[in-house]
């Protein structure tokens, strides 16, 4: 079929034609830029959460991953990027490393930015989040993405960021464009202000810590309250940042007075970049107008800010009274456990190892806080202090204030700007047995270091204490009078009535259904009584680096970690159909599989999707989905469904003692009862034919164009080879 006109290559100059919403549908902020970066929607199609949706983001990032993604651009036939403009490249992740094999490395994907005219930022130059929001990558009210999971971080300036897997990275830069189901809206009202010493990363550290239920699982977070104006800039990236680790998509602040203060004086910096001294800006002509930070587009956005909507429907509302806060430190090995500052100090836990660096508290503040602690102090013995700037520009502002040369007197040890210890690469890692306490985003197990290290997270000021006193504490300057009561600070959770996010009629406009895509997938139902089915049980990890293994083989062993029988019960069901197959071309026949909530969690290999579809399971239905397990379905061919009713009606029916977790009543895994189902994915409706006769209708999410276009396609990288083919022949 013909690629829609506005997916046809543009000029890369060429000006962005914003998709428009009907303007009666309340929308979130977020909901409100995605509609701004949308293709080819519906005529007045108003995005809404869990739509799918194909979108053309501001920006694209890489960084060290930038080579693989320049292989898989070119396995699958593309030539030329599509816009030059939309791509950053920055290493940040292995800059420590001199080998001449990641140094040539590097310099392959510098020769492949030069050569297609990619903004390209080398080793030193800092860390790829924090380049993008130094150089307006990442701005407010835009959509940029990265091939990282901290592109959330984008949200403390008001900009939505969000993650993407590599082949979307190759598919973005071939085509421009990749596909996106927008995320649940969920709204985390910070009230009150913070207590002296109390800084950013103690609210995202106790928001992990107690909202640690997956309240916020693959969901948009649209932060507001009273409390957000007494936050800085900083501290917003730093909360944003973590948004990760607490489980959502986006992270993101509104653009208030506190963001536009902060950009006038980006943009004074900006200016002085050209200048010895900020004397001679009077006696000599202006510099060159900065790209994406200028006097035009601030004014632009101070003219068109755009809220959410007063009656936007979020799926749930979290509060958190800020002024109940005391210092916080997340850990050991997990960000869901979430201690008060003075409940640990007074344990008195040795450490040998301190981090002040990543994308998440190495700026300028952080490291003017950890200084205003060392000052007078030398690291204690026995620990080893590592500090590194988020990015050079960060290092040199620390350098002119003295900052820098505090830690490095007090007996820091530096690191260049990048990720470093934070992901495990480089000096200074923990070693067996260790425990340490860092300023950065993750304390996995492992992820610094030894598995049989401790990690724990917390503050610059909380880190460079623990640094000079040899175990985890906080500053001297810290006044327990100033503090609330130590404890947890008070929080808590609304979640709307179901007549409360029940869409308008114009949200919930039909979605048009593409030649060649079914209207229906039909066939037996199987259901998989079990919860957080991961990836290996999906599709064993000893098959995943099996180059050669071939789509057949993989729907031989298919479940086969979950249930062994599971592959023969469906090759049996296949070959009954396909003996008696419907000559409906409107209908795809298979088997249909249900399972439980966060189905496809764990790892990314892409196999657990491809084996399943290759086994004959066209179309699976869970209460939920594993984020990057739903990526590699869509981008396969393979379409997700969630239906929590569905779910806990055979569940209720089915499940051994009415709960998900130990098979069905009769002991087996995959419950086969007789049910036949027809899917009208368009329609968003499943009719489900129960062995008594009863038929049950179930309400689910529509199949918007953009993931029909893709499974017609047979998948993300059939699409690309199609729009590029398009493409070169207009």
């Amino acid at each position: 079929m013909r690629i829609p006109a506005a997916w046809v290559r543009r000029n890369a100059t060429g000006s962005r034609r914003y998709a428009t919403a009907a303007s009666r549908v309340p929308q979130t902020v977020i909901e409100k830029v995605v509609q701004r970066y949308a293709v080819d929607l519906p005529q007045n199609k108003t995005v809404k959460a869990g739509d799918y949706v194909m979108i053309r983001p501001e920006h694209v990032m890489t960084h060290d991953n930038t080579g693989p993604v320049i292989s898989k651009f070119k396995s699958i036939g593309a030539t030329r990027v599509h816009n030059p403009k939309q791509l950053v490249f920055t290493l940040d992740h292995d800059v420590q490393n001199k080998s001449s094999k990641n140094l040539a490395k590097y310099a392959s994907i510098e020769a492949f930015a030069r050569q297609h005219g990619i903004d390209f930022y080398p080793a030193g130059r800092g860390i790829g989040h924090q380049v993008l929001v130094e150089e307006g990558y990442a701005f407010p009210h835009t959509l940029t993405v990265a091939s990282d999971s901290h592109s959330n971080m984008y949200g403390g300036i008001g900009c939505v960021g969000t993650p993407i897997v590599r082949t979307d990275a190759a598919a973005l830069w071939a085509t421009g464009k990749t596909w996106w189901q927008v995320p649940r809206m969920i709204k985390v009202e910070l009230k009150g202000k913070l207590a002296p010493g109390v800084s950013g990363k103690d609210v995202i550290v106790a928001l992990c810590g107690y909202f640690n239920k997956d309240e916020v699982l693959n969901g948009a977070i649209e932060f507001t309250g009273d409390g957000i104006s007494a936050l800085s800039v900083d501290e917003r990236l730093t909360i944003a940042n973590m948004t990760t680790e607490w489980g959502a998509l986006a992270g993101v602040f509104p653009v208030d007075d506190v963001t536009l203060d902060w950009y006038e004086r980006a943009l004074k910096r900006l200016e002085f970049r050209t200048f010895s001294t900020p004397a001679l800006s009077a006696s000599i002509p202006p510099p060159p107008e900065h790209l994406r930070i200028n006097r035009a587009r601030l004014d632009a956005l101070r003219a068109n800010n755009i809220r959410s909507d007063p009656d936007a429907t979020y799926a749930s509302h979290l509060v958190l009274d800020l002024s109940t806060l005391v210092p916080h430190v997340s850990g050991p090995n997990s960000v869901k456990v979430s201690n008060p500052l003075p409940a640990l100090e007074s344990k008195r836990i040795p450490i040998q190892k301190a981090y002040l660096l990543s994308c998440t508290n190495a700026r300028a503040s952080d490291i003017a806080a950890a200084a205003e602690v060392l000052k007078g102090h030398k690291v204690a013995p026995g620990v080893e202090f590592y500090v590194a700037a988020a990015s050079s520009e960060v290092q040199q502002d620390a350098e002119k204030r003295g900052d820098w040369e505090t830690l490095i007197a007090a007996g820091a040890k530096p690191l260049p700007a990048g990720c470093g210890p934070c992901i495990g690469l480089g000096v200074g890692l923990l070693q067996e047995g260790e425990t340490g306490i860092s300023a950065t985003n993750r304390n996995y197990k492992g992820r610094m270091g030894h598995p049989n290290a401790q990690a724990y997270l917390a503050s610059p000021a909380v880190v460079a204490a623990s640094a000079i006193k040899g175990y985890i504490a906080g500053p001297d300057a810290l006044n327990p009078d100033s503090l609330p009561a130590t404890g947890a600070p008070q929080f808590s959770i609304a979640t709307p009535s179901q007549g409360g996010t029940v869409s308008s009629p114009a949200a919930e406009a039909e979605e048009p259904v593409l030649p060649g895509f079914p209207s229906t997938f039909a066939g037996p139902l199987l259901f998989a009584p079990q919860d957080n089915l991961n990836t290996d049980a999906l599709y064993p990890g000893k098959y995943t680096y099996q180059d050669d293994i071939t789509l057949a083989r993989q729907a031989e062993v298919v479940m086969e970690n979950y249930d062994p029988s599971f592959a023969a019960l469906v090759a049996s069901i296949r070959k009954e159909q396909e003996q008696s197959a419907s000559s409906s071309s409107d209908v795809k026949q298979g088997v249909i599989l249900v399972s439980g909530y966060n189905f496809g969690t764990g790892s990314s290999r892409e196999q657990a999707a491809t084996a399943l579809k290759a086994a004959g399971v066209p179309l699976v239905i869970a209460g939920s989905f594993g984020d990057i397990f739903k990526r590699n379905a869509i981008n396969n061919g393979l379409v997700c469904i969630e239906s929590p009713e569905l779910v806990a009606d055979l569940t209720n029916e089915y499940a051994k003692d009415g709960k998900r977790g130990a098979g069905g009543k009769d002991g087996e895994l995959t419950v086969n009862k007789g049910h036949a189902v027809d899917v009208k994915v368009v329609e968003g409706r499943v009719e489900v034919r129960w062995p008594s006769g009863e038929t049950r209708t179930y309400k689910v999410g529509r199949v918007g164009a953009s993931v029909q276009e893709l499974w017609i396609c047979g998948g993300l990288e059939g699409y690309v080879l199609k729009s590029i083919k398009e493409s070169n022949a207009a």
